[in-house]
């Protein structure tokens, strides 16, 4: 079994506080969730209005598979990102081999 982590990196140059903060990542879990199969949260404390860290996770038999699905996870986040006024500063995975 393998499992694949995503880790986003997101910076929020519009969020003049915590609650902005709060909505542009709120809103990236939970159209995440939504349309993948995947396990979504934050990984960091809001120690800073204008940065995010999201980690994802997923399951699965196949390598391949999961491969495949966190490319179109990222490609899907930076979308959500762009749409939520934010960038995606860095993106990077790895999969844990079970």
């Amino acid at each position: 079994m393998a499992i694949a982590e995503l880790t986003l990196e997101i910076r929020i140059e519009h969020a003049q506080s915590l609650k902005d903060r709060r909505q542009v990542v709120r809103s990236l879990k939970d159209q995440l969730r939504q349309g993948f199969n995947i396990s979504v949260a934050e990984m960091d404390e809001a120690v800073g209005w204008q940065s995010a860290t999201i980690g994802i996770a997923a399951i699965s038999r196949s390598r391949d598979y999961l491969h495949g699905m966190m490319e179109e996870v990222e490609r899907a986040a930076r979308r959500m990102i762009n749409e939520l006024g934010a960038e995606l500063s860095d993106a990077f995975w790895d999969y844990v081999e079970s």
